[in-house]
């Protein structure tokens, strides 16, 4: 009789287990099936922010933002939606996310930020907004560069002028070609009225003039060579060598 019971008592605990392991099971597929659906939302949100920042469309970008939805989101280039919006040069939308507490300096797999991007461009309003919400000097592009040194390569006047009112800019940083801001604006120039331009604000900057090449080539004797005669005299008045 005792035995009897004790067997009747394991069937009853076995039963008890059974039943809820299988009431565990059934809200562990639920909580699964929720947060599935809840991840393809997201991944949807994040989608139309990256839409929104390629069109501008700044109404969207804000109600994206006030939903919740991620700012720092990769695509497959690793580009957040303020990179998209900064290869677009779509000035509204930059504003709106680097307001939100997009990051100025996040990296895509080309190595460029939003910050080296905007400046490379001469996006200069995009560079003043990165300036003014945390842009580090210190994020390189591929080059190992600056964002002021292409800016200067390719004749950004008003970008150079918007970076240089920074005095903490590094100014004289060398890149992994051996080339100062000031080297590349003569070396990779044409010599016109744009990087003349560019070459006195980098003088009255402040930049050392007489940083040479890897080659032990100097700014000046790059300009004599190029007889880039106006350049020569900017130099050569800041005492250049």
């Amino acid at each position: 009789m005792l035995r009897h019971d004790h067997t009747t008592n394991m069937n009853y605990i076995i039963k008890k287990i059974f039943k809820s392991t299988i009431l565990l099971l059934y809200f562990i597929l639920i909580m699964i099936n929720q947060g599935r659906a809840q991840g393809t939302q997201n991944n949807d949100k994040v989608k139309q922010l990256w839409k929104a920042a390629e069109e501008n469309a700044v109404a969207t970008l804000q109600k994206l933002i006030k939903e919740g939805v991620n700012v720092e989101a990769n695509d497959a280039k690793r580009r957040t939606a303020l990179m998209i919006a900064t290869h677009h040069q779509n000035n509204e939308a930059a504003k709106v996310l680097i307001d939100a507490g997009a990051n100025v300096n996040a990296l895509d797999d080309m190595h460029d930020s939003p910050f080296l991007y905007a400046g490379a461009s001469g996006y200069t309003k995009i560079v003043s907004y990165c300036l003014q919400h945390g842009a580090d000097f210190t994020v390189f592009n591929r080059y190992n560069g600056t964002a002021l040194i292409p800016a200067c390569e390719r004749g950004h006047v008003e970008t150079v002028k918007e970076i240089l009112k920074r005095k903490d800019f590094p100014i004289d940083h060398v890149n992994r070609l051996g080339w100062t801001a000031l080297l590349e604006a003569i070396v990779l120039s044409d010599g016109g009225p744009a990087h003349v331009q560019i070459v006195q604000l980098l003088v009255d900057a402040g930049c050392n003039v007489n940083i040479a090449d890897n080659d032990g080539i100097t700014p000046l004797t790059h300009a004599r060579k190029k007889d880039f005669t106006q350049i020569v005299a900017i130099l050569e008045k800041a005492g250049a060598k």
